[in-house]
């Protein structure tokens, strides 16, 4: 009689929720049939894209799907008391890093466990690389030899560090950063050698946060375990990406890179001096080679399904469903007892870490009803957006879930304003009274059924909210890439149309739909309507790897839209926020929009010269060509429609690549002379305010 499936309950419908879902359909004899999380609509939204049903609370799920076994995704404070619940009803648990916030919690939830017969496992993900499996078989063989040192590097940017948004838990103090980053270190350091002692502790490159909030950007742990000398050490300043283990052993040496999955160890042959080192500088090119050509054949068959990331998760997940069907032990990698040994190593660090200041500066919020109400205000335009209206003297409200107020410079001015977008509700109450409404908020999906229900309606939603509050103004931020700027010879304004957007990709498609629906709603229903459409928006706190600009290869590496010589619409994010203040004190404009772009002073190239004279950093650039990317969007196109089966893709378009290059010039007489906007117009200031001293994020 054929074993029925594993039943599997998400809790928590964020960012890793998806790639959890993704993973669980490649398992075999392992199905997703719900997903929980007080925001329903996300809930349901990810459950519909898996075959799944979505609820808003864990007994609710369980109630109606009475899953095997249910997977933790929500912050970290959230753990224990969701895993506790999770196992009174039943279910085997498993629980992303990091496993709780203490060393206590996690042992009550590993005894929680035991009482009540069910299995609780970790999300050490790397831990269930191939690669990393292939590194312990090396140990065991002895081909490495007994290990004098061993360092393991999380040398990786932190993007939310730069841009936010700010309210994020691991963003809230050193413990949390830590808690968040450091148990992917500290599980290699306790699944190959036990425990840490004689821990010390060097912090480096501190950062203080709008929340008032200061954070290291480094931190390097030293310590030793079973007779070898660790080092665990952290940068999320920006550089090469260098996640890794390196192990000195008295037989070779090996080295893992986690985030590629790739291993490579080295032994001495017994060649002779003549040919001992070209035997040695073979050996590794060929392993290098091995690898390289491995993963190659990996993400070919699997159709770039099997990425790195997903293969961990992958392994992890399997060690956690072979033993439930197979009534076994967990593997010791992703056991409870070892997320309670990696939370006693992570306690040892955190207790080095200086004590608190006696006080921090902390923003003080805005009571009563705010007159403007920005979504999207934590954000790298909507913080400069909100700062500018503080200091016109506005009282600012910020529509957000996060609890922490990220502006702790602007004292007394800003209230953040909780209420879900997907709610009509909620979002006319907290517009009561407010005289304008910004809409800054973008989506990012893979699909365009996700585009419309967490884009267009969303701004529909806002739309209708502010209509029936009663606000006297409502922008909404659209983009310069809906227009089609694929010809040189042709001049773009606010009176080009966008024309056939079926084709287009799927970000430029959806702003343009936002745009039509909120058009209607201004013939329609009287919504005081202005639309600003930014261009390529650059400067302090925002990313230099703009992908306005070209394809980025990690942080060193751009293949730029073309060749590069065209000047690009740019525009400082001061500016643009400068136009948006004005759009809510001019008169007489609603049913226009505005392309909120600068003069033509750079193009892809100036812009890469200018950060290698002002940064000291060259990045490696490389002419993209268009058609090649348009043929190599063909191959993507051909290979979902008939090898995946997926539908709703549209055929790609020449003309959509070449928009990306932005081969059009743009005009921005409109927005000068109707709302008295000036951006910077000079190209040495421009450069400046763009590329200040802390462009490169970090330094």
């Amino acid at each position: 009689m054929p074993q029925r499936d594993v039943t599997v309950g998400l809790v928590g419908a964020g960012y890793i929720a998806q790639w959890h879902a993704n993973v669980l359909a490649q398992l075999p004899d392992v199905r997703l049939v719900g997903v929980c999380d007080p925001a329903l609509a996300a809930a349901q939204a990810l459950a519909q894209a898996h075959g799944a049903k979505g609820f808003d609370s864990l007994d609710a799920m369980m109630a109606d799907c009475g899953c095997d076994a249910v997977h933790i995704l929500t912050p970290p404070h959230l753990h224990e008391p969701l895993a506790l619940q999770a196992l009174a009803l039943g279910a085997h648990v498993l629980v992303e890093k990091p496993f709780a916030l203490s060393a206590g919690s996690a042992r009550a939830m590993v005894d929680a466990a035991r009482a009540a017969d069910r299995r609780i496992a970790v999300n050490h993900n790397f831990l269930g690389l191939p690669a990393y499996r292939r590194l312990r078989d090396a140990l065991d063989q002895g081909l490495i030899g007994r290990v004098d040192q061993a360092r393991i590097h999380w040398h990786f940017p932190l993007q939310p560090l730069r841009t936010g948004p700010f309210g994020l838990w691991m963003l809230q103090s050193p413990e949390n950063l830590m808690l968040e980053l450091g148990p992917h270190l500290h599980a290699f350091a306790q699944d190959l050698f036990g425990p840490m002692e004689d821990i010390s502790l060097r912090l480096s490159r501190p950062v203080t946060l709008p929340t008032g909030v200061t954070l290291p950007q480094g931190w390097c742990v030293q310590g030793r375990a079973s007779g070898t000398e660790l080092t665990l050490s952290v940068s999320l300043v920006e550089g090469a990406d260098d996640r890794s283990v390196s192990l000195r052993g008295s037989a070779g040496a090996a080295r893992l890179d986690f985030a590629n999955d790739t291993l490579i160890v080295e032994r001495a042959n017994a060649s002779d001096i003549v040919l001992n080192p070209l035997r040695a500088e073979l050996a590794r090119a060929g392993a290098h080679l091995r690898e390289g050509v491995r993963n190659a054949v990996v993400q070919a068959r699997s159709l770039n399904r099997r990425q790195p990331y997903a293969l961990g998760f992958e392994g992890a997940f399997s060690g956690f469903y072979d033993a439930i069907r197979q009534g076994q032990s967990l593997p010791d990698a992703f056991s409870g007892e070892t997320a309670v040994a990696v939370m006693e190593g992570l306690a040892q660090v955190t207790d080095l870490l200086p004590a608190k200041p006696a006080a921090r500066l902390k923003a003080q919020a805005a009571t009563g009803t705010p007159d403007v109400l920005v979504i999207g205000g934590t954000g790298f335009l909507g913080r400069e957006l909100v700062t500018q209206l503080a200091a016109e003297g506005r009282h600012v409200g910020v529509l957000s879930r996060a609890r922490t107020n990220p502006f702790a410079a602007v004292q007394g001015q800003v209230q953040m304003v909780g209420a879900s977008v997907h709610d009509p509700g909620a979002l006319e109450q907290a517009m009561q009274g407010v005289a304008c409404v910004y809409h800054l908020a973008r989506a990012e999906e893979a699909t365009w059924d996700g585009y419309l229900k967490n884009d267009v309606a969303v701004t529909e939603n806002l739309a209708r909210a502010a209509i029936a509050a009663g606000v006297r103004r409502f922008v909404y931020t659209g983009t310069i890439a809906s227009y089609d700027a694929s010809n040189p010879a042709r001049t773009i304004t606010e009176d080009t149309e966008f024309g056939d957007m079926s084709r287009r990709n799927l970000y430029a498609r959806s702003k343009a739909l936002c745009e039509a629906r909120l058009m209607a709603l201004h013939a329609s229903a009287g919504l005081p309507l202005v639309i600003a459409r930014p261009g390529i928006v650059v400067g302090p706190g925002g990313p230099l790897q703009h992908w306005g600009i070209g394809r980025w290869h990690g942080a060193g590496a751009v293949r730029i839209w073309g060749n590069g010589h065209n000047k690009l619409p740019f525009v400082l994010n001061e500016d643009v926020a400068r136009a948006l203040v004005l759009m809510a004190q001019t008169d007489g404009i609603e049913g226009q929009s505005f392309n909120l772009v600068g003069p033509p002073l750079l193009s892809a190239q100036d812009w890469f010269a200018a950060i290698a004279t002002h940064t000291g950093t060259r990045i490696a650039v490389s002419k993209g060509n268009l058609v090649l990317f348009w043929g190599m969007d063909w191959v993507k196109y051909v290979l979902k429609r008939y090898a995946l089966k997926r539908g709703g893709l549209e055929r790609p378009l020449l003309a959509d690549w070449r928009s990306r290059a932005h081969l059009s010039p743009f005009d921005n007489a409109r927005a000068c002379q109707a709302l008295g906007w000036a951006p910077e117009t000079g190209r040495g200031a421009f450069i400046r305010k763009a590329l200040d001293p802390q462009a490169l994020f970090g330094f």
